[in-house]
């Protein structure tokens, strides 16, 4: 053990169990500090544990009183108060910043047929979601190293600044190709801005209270939870386009307030360093790697199957580059002076690995809620199998019927409950002060008990699956934000936005994965479920024998045009001809369904067993705070 003066100067280099006592000669405080508490290339600061930041001069042992300038650093990320000797000084807002993040995928994911019968697309829409998602998850590790390098406000304003051009550009476009770049552009300033609003959050709070205080965070999303409702009244009633314009507004918000009032203290990890050194720290190498190695492998996952045969150079290509980018990613950070994921990060490497398999188990799950229920995508149909390949389903619209408000109702349960969950078990994290074990047993069974049941969803049973997606909604929502929280209880202060980064881009991974699962198991499924329920009613009850017009119902099916099946010959004009074919399709809909269910238990039963093992945080819950202001 060696001792750090208060004056800042470096210690003699002992070994670890030889104290050596040293004084300041206006005070005769001393800390001890053992030699593995020191950060390399650090003087000016110390973690105590290997984790909580110290002698940076602030006090970091008691929480700063919550005025009215504390509570709009939360509220808002918002105001930055002239003195910090009195604890009140503040930051930035979370609000404008997390909600901004949150809601142009979600709003624009609940009306894509308005989007493609205006601007055309309809064999690549499904891209501007997916865009949207490989790019947050791909940007997420790089920036999240370097925010906790340089710090958050300059990260915080870049990130509202591609959000509010990823807006304009969507709102404005006239090819679905173009919109698909306003996504990418979106989901980068998303990625930055979910991941800033989470560290800068937890690093405030003190540490027995980051649940709490991140639960207050997350419940601001909450007039956006109907967003399919929303989203169908904005494009029914008016325009798609004004989705964008909220959106952009609502960011631009966000980036004002950062701009005008965010001013953290300097970042202890980069303190006295110059441009160059701080430069020189960033990991270049490891940031090319992860950022092409995810795009090139997810997109590679998501072409599989449906765009392209797995066996096809498209889809080869990017899948094995990816993963060889991947492999020489982590090959590389063992060897790297500065990587990007510090071994320092392992400091409970058990509770860290294990809460990284339930993450990514609740990405899988989650995104099997999100993109076969909640999110409203309607698919196109190819020749494959028996001429018919199906493509992006959505069980709200596709089983219990098209109208836009009920589509948007039947939304509202999975939004709310994973909202609930989240919140909740936030909450109880810090009243229990630990107990995560517990508490993720519980969302992980909730999760895979809520989920296989959705299939017994049937045409008729609307309110029993309701019932079910708030049992789901509220396991998923208490797996998805919490295990990012636990992972920065037991990580370095100063590598927080590191870790979250780390957790956001496993849960997307988790969520790619997991969607080509089902979506491979359901498409499997629903090809002869169509041709025995959509064909068989058109030649049995209607007499339409005509394989091209079979074929052409089923397309427009999938592509939840149904309004142009009345055009269909032997379907125009023919009394209750149209409803039968509809109900017809939603049957076919409903019995592949749920066969994505019952695979998602395998998912569930991995994250229930992975809980089991965890260890409990109680022990890092303390009141230490990050970051003071």
């Amino acid at each position: 053990m060696a001792d750090r003066f208060e004056t800042g100067q470096s210690s003699p280099d002992v070994s670890d169990d030889t104290p050596v006592q040293g004084t300041k000669t206006s005070s005769h405080h001393v800390e001890q500090v053992h030699t593995n508490e020191r950060v390399a290339g650090h003087e000016d600061y110390y973690e105590k544990n290997g984790l909580r930041t110290y002698g940076d001069d602030a006090d970091h042992d008691h929480e700063p009183k919550m005025s009215f300038g504390r509570m709009m650093s939360l509220v808002a990320m918002a105001f930055r108060k002239s003195s910090r000797s009195n604890g009140h000084e503040l930051i930035v807002d979370d609000v404008a910043v997390w909600t901004g993040s949150q809601i142009p995928v979600y709003l624009f994911g609940g009306v894509p047929p308005y989007i493609y019968a205006d601007i055309g697309g309809t064999d690549r829409w499904i891209w501007f979601v997916l865009a949207n998602l490989l790019s947050l998850a791909a940007v997420c590790p790089f920036v999240g190293s370097i925010s906790d390098l340089i710090g958050r406000r300059w990260v915080a304003i870049i990130g509202a600044i591609f959000v509010c051009i990823g807006m304009i550009i969507c709102s404005t476009a006239h090819e679905m190709n173009i919109f698909i770049g306003g996504m990418v552009f979106a989901g980068i300033g998303a990625g930055i801005n979910e991941l800033t609003a989470l560290a800068v959050t937890s690093e405030l709070a003190p540490t027995a209270k980051r649940g709490k205080y991140v639960a207050v965070l997350i419940f601001t999303i909450l007039p956006f939870c109907p967003s399919v409702l929303w989203g169908q009244l904005i494009a029914y009633y008016s325009t798609w386009r004004w989705i964008g314009l909220l959106c952009g507004i609502w960011n631009f918000i966000g980036l004002v307030l950062v701009a005008v009032f965010y001013f953290p203290p300097p970042r202890v990890n980069s303190t006295g360093m110059s441009r160059k050194e701080i430069l020189g720290q960033i990991d270049y190498l490891g940031g090319i790697l992860s950022i092409g190695g995810m795009i090139l492998f997810m997109a590679g996952m998501q072409w599989g199957g449906y765009q392209y045969p797995w066996g096809s150079a498209h889809v080869l290509v990017p899948l094995i580059l990816g993963a060889v980018m991947l492999i020489a990613f982590v090959v590389w950070e063992g060897y790297a002076a500065h990587p990007m994921f510090p071994k320092r990060l392992r400091q409970d490497p058990r509770i860290l690995s294990l809460t990284l398999v339930i993450t990514f188990i609740s990405g899988a799950n989650f995104f099997s809620i999100i993109m076969f229920w909640f999110v409203h995508q309607p698919f196109d149909v190819f020749r494959v199998l028996a001429n018919f390949f199906c493509h992006r389903p959505t069980q709200a619209f596709n089983v219990y019927g098209h109208d836009p408000v009920q589509v948007g109702i039947r939304g509202i349960p999975v939004g709310f409950s994973i909202l609930v969950g989240a919140c909740v078990v936030l909450w109880l994290l810090s009243v229990f002060r630990g107990h995560n074990k517990e508490l993720m047993i519980v969302s992980s069974i909730l999760m895979t008990a809520g989920c296989g049941a959705l299939a017994v969803a049937r045409r008729d049973n609307l309110a029993t699956v309701w019932g079910l997606l708030i049992v789901a909604g509220l396991g998923i929502g208490g797996i998805v934000v919490p295990a990012s929280i636990i992972t920065t209880i037991i990580c370095p202060d100063d590598l927080i936005a590191t870790i979250a980064a780390l957790t956001l881009a496993i849960r997307v991974i988790g969520g790619s994965i997991g969607y080509c699962v089902y979506y491979n198991v359901f498409i499997n499924k629903f090809v002869p479920a169509a041709t025995t329920f959509i064909g068989g009613t058109m030649v049995a009850k209607l007499n339409i024998t005509d394989p091209a017009l079979i074929e052409e119902v089923i397309v427009l099916t999938g592509a939840s045009l149904i309004d142009e099946i009345k055009h269909i010959p032997g379907i125009e004009g023919v009394p209750g001809a149209w409803e039968m074919v509809v109900y017809a399709g939603q049957l076919a809909y409903a019995e592949a369904y749920q066969y994505v269910y019952l695979v998602s238990i395998a998912f569930g039963a991995i994250s229930i067993v992975a809980a089991l093992f965890l260890g409990d945080i109680s022990k890092y819950m303390d009141d230490h705070v990050a970051v003071v202001m």
